[in-house]
This record gives structure tokens, C-alpha cells and sequence, in this order.
């Protein structure tokens, strides 16, 4: 089983950011360390919300805390999510150099940084940051559709890249596994009612060393037994969605 030690947001209430990775590599019975970048009541979708990010500065000493005690040792992978501002994209920056100083196996990030048709939703800035400094440093990248487009070359140059959003119909969602040797295509259905965090949860999946196939799907199976409800139901229906087989793919051209 793996150790991930997740950088992202955490709500009080609810399954996005690590608040969604956690609980559903728990259910696998893989494990994992959280460094929260924001905390909130819940996702910002809902009528209210409340909370602040995490200054750098905390983050800081419980790195320093962890290192203290020996806790950041013995990790398999660092997984980055929601990073709200380019203080904490440089220190995300620092803090892979270090874990990979003591033998972290890869780095996934996801950078959460916007989506069609909105755009970025996080400070232009901040974003930047990951593309120049962070994407750089990624052994996996998991971006959707909008994400891989915005980050533009710099995203090719990762070793392997799992796109989602990828091809949207009406009917299909399409996630795009690409490798420096292949490229392959999922194809999924779309919903409607899905609630947020599916994105978190497949990351951290990646993240663990979950073959693509299979981390899809646990997703669907997920996605299916979650539809219409506020939030994902990664606890009380793991019984059904930890058992899924996994979703085969196609080769696909590009």
C-alpha cells in the first residue's frame, strides 16, 4: 500500500480537495499525510461559505514539526492540489525538492487552476507560478482540458500527463492517459448531478500508484452511487466502489 503526502484544500464539511483524496485512499487502504493550504466550511459552491487560506509561514513549521519527529519519511508520493497564491506554489516548489531529497518515488500534480468555460479561478500569478515552477517538477500531471491547454507546452515536457474533460459530448467524457510512449483514451459517461470532487479523488488514485484503468473505474463506480447527493458518498458506499473493475481503454492517435 502507499504513503501519499497530500498539499491541497480541506473543508470542513464535504469531499473536494484533500477532504476527497483522503478518505477515498483510506478506503483502499493506502495512507496519507495532509498539508492544508485553505480551510473552509465547505466548497465555495454552496450558498455560504466561510475560512482562510493557511499562511505559508504554518505550513512551514509543521513541515518543520513532521521532519522533527520523523514523519516525512517512508513516502511513496507527493501529491499538489489547490494552491491559492504564488507563496504557496513556491513553497509546494520547496517542498518536493526536499521529499524527492529523501526518497519520495514520483511527484503528481494537479494543477487546480480553472476550467471551461469559466477560465482560471485562481490568481493569474499563482498560476503561472505552477506552470514555470511547479509543472516543471511533476513525474504526473493531471489536468483537465482547460488546464492542459492553458499550461501549453510546458505540459508536453512532463513524463506522463492524464488529461480529463477531454473530447466533452453531450453524451461522453473522455480522459486521456499520455505517456512519452502512447496515448490512450477513456471514454466515460456524462452526468448530471455529479457532485464536486472527482477530480481529487482520481489524483489521488494516480497518486498511490492506481493504474489509470482502474482508478476510472472506482470513479464511476463512485460517481454512480453518488449522483444527485451534495456531496460524494466515498465512506458510506466504499463497500461497492473499492470493488469496481476497471474501465479498459482504446489507443488513440494524436
Amino acid at each position: 500500500m502507499a504513503r501519499v503526502l497530500i498539499l491541497s484544500s480541506m473543508v470542513a464539511c464535504g469531499h473536494v480537495g484533500a477532504s476527497a483524496a483522503l478518505p477515498a485512499l483510506q478506503a483502499l487502504g493506502h495512507t496519507a499525510t495532509v498539508l492544508p493550504t485553505v480551510m473552509l466550511s465547505n466548497h465555495p459552491g454552496f450558498a455560504a461559505v466561510a475560512g482562510a487560506k493557511v499562511p505559508v509561514g504554518q505550513l512551514e513549521d509543521m513541515v518543520a514539526a513532521l521532519d522533527r519527529n520523523g514523519f516525512l519519511e517512508g513516502y511513496d508520493a507527493v501529491l499538489t492540489g489547490y494552491l491559492p497564491t504564488a507563496e504557496h506554489v513556491d513553497f509546494a516548489a520547496r517542498l518536493v525538492d526536499s521529499v524527492r531529497g529523501i526518497g519520495v518515488a514520483r511527484v503528481v500534480v494537479d494543477p487546480v487552476m480553472g476550467d471551461a468555460p469559466k477560465g482560471l479561478y485562481i490568481d493569474a500569478e499563482a498560476a503561472g507560478r505552477i506552470r514555470d515552477t511547479l509543472v516543471p517538477r511533476a513525474d504526473i500531471l493531471t489536468p483537465n482540458a482547460f488546464e492542459q491547454g492553458w499550461l501549453g507546452e510546458v505540459a508536453s515536457s512532463v513524463p506522463r500527463v492524464i488529461v480529463t474533460s477531454h473530447g466533452v459530448t453531450a453524451r461522453e467524457l473522455g480522459v486521456l492517459d499520455l505517456s512519452q510512449a502512447a496515448a490512450v483514451r477513456y471514454a466515460v459517461p456524462r452526468h448530471d448531478g455529479v457532485p464536486q470532487g472527482t477530480g481529487d479523488v482520481l489524483a489521488a488514485l494516480i497518486a498511490a500508484g492506481v493504474a489509470p484503468g482502474q482508478a476510472l473505474g472506482h470513479l464511476q463506480a463512485l460517481i454512480a452511487e453518488s449522483l444527485g447527493a451534495p456531496h460524494l458518498r466515498i465512506t458510506e458506499t466504499a463497500a461497492v466502489w473499492t470493488r469496481a473493475a476497471p474501465l479498459e481503454g482504446e489507443p488513440h492517435g494524436l
